[in-house]
């Protein structure tokens, strides 16, 4: 699966007293793309938690802002991964105002790592995890 696309609709509480979106949130709008793009793909986080006993943890983070977004634009975040390996991923998102599709306001590199659920320690993504997001189809 190449590309996924999650929509985020931009709530009071996102918005700083100028009333755009505050730097930080645009993580949590990547990473609610993340957790449903598994979603969509038939994993759950909790169940691969107590099953493979897994977790999946932000290790590194590059983003650049471009445009701001303000209270009540739909946005849509474009997911893909960049690159796996035995322990991670690196996705590439971008946010786009949903209404001006050419109108890139945020993009980044997440590098997510795959780690033990007790010690915390680099641990391979398990293998139907990993054939799904890289080699299922959109």
């Amino acid at each position: 699966m190449n590309h996924f696309v999650w929509p985020v609709r931009v709530y009071y509480e996102d918005t700083d007293s100028g009333g755009v979106v505050y730097y930080a949130n645009y993580l949590r709008f990547m990473e609610r793309a993340r957790t449903e793009w598994l979603r969509s793909r038939g994993f759950e986080q909790d169940v691969l938690n107590n099953q493979e006993k897994v977790l999946f943890v932000v290790r590194s983070v590059f983003l650049d802002y471009y445009r701001p977004a303000r209270f009540n634009d739909l946005l849509e975040v474009h997911s893909r991964i960049h690159e796996a390996r035995g322990a991670s991923f690196i996705f590439e998102q971008t946010i786009l105002h949903a209404e001006k599709p050419n109108k890139n306001l945020c993009s980044g590199r997440i590098k997510v790592a795959c780690v033990d659920v007790d010690s915390f320690r680099p641990r391979p993504i398990p293998r139907i995890v990993l054939m799904e997001m890289v080699g299922g189809n959109n």
